[in-house]
């Protein structure tokens, strides 16, 4: 059986934060917080989106009000699953048992 790289999407609200900067770093952090210990192998970080008109990469991170959302993409390995499919389901799984009410999108399964 072998190994893929499972890639996750997964939107992060924050209150009461000044600046995009601020809004990335809070996110990255509490997300690494929750994934310790139980998936502390999992690495976060913040996701980029392609322009539609220019197709530069710009920060899936926005501020109004105070308040944020930021996109982060979380990898992590699965090692011995039955398909690709399996592999998604397991990394969902391992990561959405440590993130509650963290709403999660598969992006990409890479096999080793």
């Amino acid at each position: 059986m072998p190994d893929y790289t499972v890639t996750l999407e997964s939107a992060w609200f924050i209150k009461d934060v000044k600046s995009l900067d601020d809004a990335i770093g809070i996110a990255i952090s509490e997300a690494g917080k929750r994934l310790n210990p139980q998936a502390k192998y999992v690495e976060v970080d913040a996701g980029m989106l392609s322009c539609p008109y220019c197709e530069q990469e710009l920060s899936s991170a926005i501020v109004v009000a105070d308040t944020a959302l930021v996109g982060l993409v979380l990898e992590m390995k699965v090692f011995r699953a039955e398909s690709p499919e399996h592999a998604g389901r397991i990394a969902k799984s391992v990561i959405g048992k440590a993130l509650r009410e963290v709403p999660l999108k598969l992006l990409d399964v890479q096999e080793q």
